[in-house]
């Protein structure tokens, strides 16, 4: 009986190896499949396919790292700029999820950065979901043609489900142009010491710097750097 026992033993355990071995060497070939392709990288983060252009929004949430991107998902040559949106919980492999920001009337969707109201500054969230936040720059393909120098605004969405749906607000711009051609690029990030949001901006030839309690009235603070550069030409002071 007692041989017996251990027959049993030793063959659901063979069993249970063989299952595991099978499994492992099914993800192993789900992987090698996705990176099979002779010119995709095995580090360096890559879009399902098409073109992609800087990082934006890095932020960490509930165990997330979410990673967004300027995606163009129609072709391999630039074109209108969205966010493409991916996950990681280490860094290295990534879960790509649809496409976080469209282009809608107000332009393109330009590099920014992402945050968590987790205090409900903006009163997007929930008491037990704070609001994922998406600041961005709008690009406007119609006024840039009509030869403006306003076409580059500031824009903000949120998502409530860990950035898996987006909602863009209804209020948008958040920040006008003053009448400059280069106004974008917005990063944010919070202010212990004034209470405040701080948003910094490539504006012109200069960075600007504008502060908000609640991510949707935003108050010029100050610059730094005008006509201490030429644009085009940086690190050469004008004579």
């Amino acid at each position: 009986m007692k041989f017996r026992n251990l027959l049993v033993l030793s063959l659901f355990s063979s069993m249970l190896l063989l299952l595991s071995c099978q499994i492992n060497r099914g993800k192993k070939k789900e992987i090698i499949a996705e990176y099979s392709e002779p010119y995709r990288p095995l580090i360096h983060f890559s879009p399902p396919s098409k073109w992609m252009n800087d990082p934006n929004g890095l932020v960490f949430f509930e165990g997330e790292y979410h990673l967004f991107y300027q995606y163009y998902p129609e072709s391999m040559i630039w074109g209108p700029m969205h966010w493409g949106h991916a996950v990681s919980t280490d860094l290295v492999h990534w879960q790509h999820l649809p496409i976080a920001l469209y282009p809608d009337s107000l332009g393109y969707i330009f590099s920014g950065s992402a945050l968590v109201d987790y205090n409900n500054t903006s009163g997007l969230g929930k008491p037990d979901k704070p609001a994922m936040i998406a600041i961005f720059c709008y690009h406007s393909p119609v006024l840039e043609k009509a030869g403006k120098d306003n076409f580059q605004t500031q824009g903000m969405a949120y998502s409530l489900d860990k950035g898996r749906t987006w909602t863009k607000y209804a209020g948008n711009p958040i920040v006008p142009n003053p009448g400059l051609r280069d106004f974008r690029d917005p990063k944010v990030s919070w202010n212990a010491e004034t209470n405040k949001w701080i948003m910094a901006l490539a504006a012109g030839n200069c960075i600007q710097f504008y502060s908000s309690t609640d991510l949707k009235k935003w108050a010029f603070e100050s610059e730094f750097g005008k006509n201490l550069v030429r644009m085009g030409v940086f690190g050469n002071a004008p004579t």
